[in-house]
């Protein structure tokens, strides 16, 4: 294994063949990881509303809290793995998501459940915050693309076998081993990360803890009022979380005007292909959260097929993606991901808009080739956006740039989710139909954005 007290690498190099197989072992456990735990409490969530005598109004606050509490944490941790050592920030993420793993499988009460699943949705924003910061120092250069091709290879591994895995373990056993088996994995990771992550350099500002609150108050808060409106909570509450978040940003900035490194990275967005890289990667998990919240539903309710065969049509898009991110990562080190993310969202619009006009009794090949087209085009773009992102801001900024990664990803996702509900509000169980199209005129507003890259930035490879 190699030592860890080796030097600190640079963007310039990356790790040694030896060092890169070990620190991506840990890097890719800890992803992993932190990426099954959502499915895996969605698919316990009827058990453990019975074990814990809860309602399910009040058992989805398992999952809410892990998400509110990891999107609130992600843009001030990433700066603070900018001034300790984005390996600090992940080793620590991944300790204390290990530990209120245990603490998720000893609780005892819906209260401790939840207590537990804020202090692991803190650790996996450890862990999401600085992911792709280290990704950028673990790889050369000319290899980069392909390390963020294998990052979006284990989520979407990680997204597809999530509700398998966790209906295997809950076959043999019940919802706390869920949680449990974490720590044999969280344990491997630590161990070898200690010793293998690279040590990057630091920033020599101090860190913001005001900046830190507001910036969580922000992004809690809006994430918080966009869930609320998908689950049909009172209008005045929901604008009232919605407007304070956006308040909350407003000062944040105004505080961190002249700051050298913002916690809300404008400088970054001040950058145009950052930017764009951004708001096409909103883009795209916003159609990803419109469809996997509403095909559940076309296909039970309209098409009136089993929930076997739904998990069965649903699994080609994360399948095919976990097959395309390697090719398109590899690609992505020798063509423009203007290109290759346009393409690629050209092709997730027009799977979703020809979801959305499948005939009244699709066959099943008729549904599994739609599926797969959505998942090439979605698989297609991830790791050349994810590429661009990371690749645009200096090497100084990673932990702000990869903290916005996981940022738009969460934030994409959301709005997809919030927006299906509304659909389905708006026009019943149609919703689901309209649902898709709106996905598709996401897919087509991310592809311009893409293709606008080449426009700003031609002659570089973003």
């Amino acid at each position: 294994m190699a030592d860890g007290n080796a030097t600190p690498p640079s963007p310039a190099d990356g790790l040694s063949a030896e060092q890169r197989r070990w620190a991506r072992l840990a890097i890719f456990t800890a992803l992993s990881m932190a990426s099954l735990d959502t499915a895996i409490a969605n698919i316990a969530l009827p058990s453990i509303a019975a074990d814990l005598k809860a309602t399910p109004a009040d058992v989805i606050w398992v999952v809410n809290v892990y998400q509110i509490a990891m999107v609130a944490t992600l843009l001030p941790l990433g700066a603070l793995g900018e001034i300790v050592g984005h390996q600090r920030i992940y080793l620590g993420g991944l300790i204390l998501f290990t530990l209120a793993s245990v603490a998720c499988a000893m609780a005892w009460s819906l209260d401790t459940l939840l207590i537990a699943r804020v202090l692991q949705g803190l650790g996996g924003a450890g862990v999401m915050s600085v992911n792709t910061a280290l990704v950028r120092f673990v790889y050369p250069p000319n290899q980069l693309g392909r390390g963020f091709g294998h990052n979006a290879l284990v989520v979407a591994t990680s997204f597809t076998l999530g509700p398998t895995i966790a209906s295997g373990i809950l076959s043999v056993g019940s919802w706390p081993w869920l949680f449990a088996i974490n720590l044999p994995f969280g344990a491997l990771a630590i161990l070898i990360g200690m010793k293998t992550l690279p040590k990057t350099s630091r920033a020599t500002h101090s860190f913001d803890f005001l900046g830190a609150l507001l910036a969580s108050g922000c992004l809690g808060l809006l994430i918080l009022g966009i869930d609320s409106a998908a689950h049909h909570t009172a209008a005045p509450i929901v604008v009232g979380e919605l407007v304070a978040g956006v308040l909350f940003g407003w000062l944040l900035i105004r505080r961190q005007a002249d700051h050298p490194a913002p916690m809300l990275p404008i400088d970054l967005f001040r950058r145009p292909v950052f930017a764009l890289s951004a708001a096409t990667a909103i883009c795209s998990f916003s159609v990803q959260g419109l469809a996997f919240v509403s095909l559940p539903f076309y296909f039970e309710d309209i098409l009136h097929r089993s929930q076997v065969e739904t998990g069965f049509f649903l699994t080609p898009w994360p399948l095919v993606v976990a097959i395309m991110a390697p090719i398109a990562g590899g690609l992505s080190d020798r063509y423009p991901a203007g290109i290759l993310g346009g393409i690629g969202l050209a092709m997730l619009g027009v799977g979703m808009a020809l979801l959305a006009m499948l005939p009244v009794e699709p066959s099943i090949p008729n549904i599994v080739w739609r599926m797969v087209v959505c998942g090439a085009g979605f698989g297609f773009f991830q790791a050349p956006n994810m590429k661009a992102l990371m690749s645009s801001a200096p090497a100084g900024r990673s932990g702000s740039a990869s903290g916005i990664v996981a940022t738009a990803r969460l934030t994409g996702q959301s709005t997809g989710a919030a927006l299906a509900a509304f659909c389905f509000g708006l026009v019943g169980h149609e919703g689901a139909t309209l649902a898709l199209a709106l996905g598709a005129g996401f897919a087509a507003v991310g592809c311009v954005m893409s293709f606008l890259r080449l426009i700003v930035q031609p002659s570089t490879n973003v």
